[in-house]
């Protein structure tokens, strides 16, 4: 857990600077720092899913892992989380599409999603060692610098997801690591770089509006597809 506390760290002191500083930065760099950010985890999250063995073992877990987010309203849930943490900290109701609500959504899943979170999540879990989480959280904190100067205060409460999501990853880690596989993480870590993909086009880019939220399962199935096909010798 010292990993997920530190990481919270950088994000609060990173948001708070971004935040601060948010309305003394010029629009056209606040966009061109987005901007970076969005073409970094473009290049990213492809660099993720290369990692691949079976490609067909991502697309399946991609597509299930949207029917069943969307059947429990994954991205509804975040948006309702971000909209009540608007209404309760800033008074504001801006709706679904407002710069709280993105910024919450953003800085979640950026921060949340990748193979970083999980292996030094386990890591640190298991041993103690919590050096990988460490860097990821240095990445973290410079992101929500960035993210915070043009998306507000909502990167703050990202770190609600952090806690819960890294820190559970953290405190399972040794009943996951007894069934983990390399090839179960590799198509684990595929799902997260078309997620990754998926935030960069929706989020940062803008090119187009993904529920990207509700692929969420996919970080689960993607690897308990493996061991399927593993069971049955395929």
């Amino acid at each position: 857990m010292i990993g997920t506390l530190i990481n919270i760290a950088t994000v609060i002191i990173g948001g708070t600077l971004g935040y601060l500083l948010g309305g003394r930065l010029p629009e056209r760099l606040r966009r061109t720092v987005i901007g970076g950010l969005g073409l970094f985890t473009l290049a990213y999250g492809l660099q993720m899913f290369l990692t691949t063995k079976n490609s067909l073992v991502v697309l399946g877990s991609l597509l299930l892992g949207a029917l069943l987010g969307e059947w429990w309203k994954i991205e509804d849930r975040l948006q309702s989380l971000g909209g009540f943490l608007e209404r309760r900290f800033t008074g504001s109701t801006g709706g679904e599409d407002s710069r709280f609500i993105r910024g919450f959504l953003t800085a979640s899943l950026v921060f949340c999603v990748g193979p970083m979170t999980i292996l030094g999540a386990i890591k640190d879990g298991l041993t103690g060692d919590y050096s990988v989480l460490a860097v990821k959280a240095i990445l973290d904190g410079f992101a929500a610098l960035a993210f915070a100067s043009s998306l507000g205060v909502g990167v703050l409460f990202s770190v609600l997801v952090i806690l819960l999501y890294q820190g559970g990853l953290s405190l399972l880690a040794a009943q996951v690591q007894t069934w983990v596989t390399a090839d179960m993480m590799s198509e684990m870590n595929a799902a997260g770089g078309v997620i990754l993909l998926g935030i960069a086009i929706s989020s940062l880019l803008e090119i187009k509006k993904i529920r990207v939220g509700n692929f969420l399962p996919a970080l689960f199935l993607a690897p308990a597809i493996v061991a399927i096909l593993n069971a049955f010798g395929m």
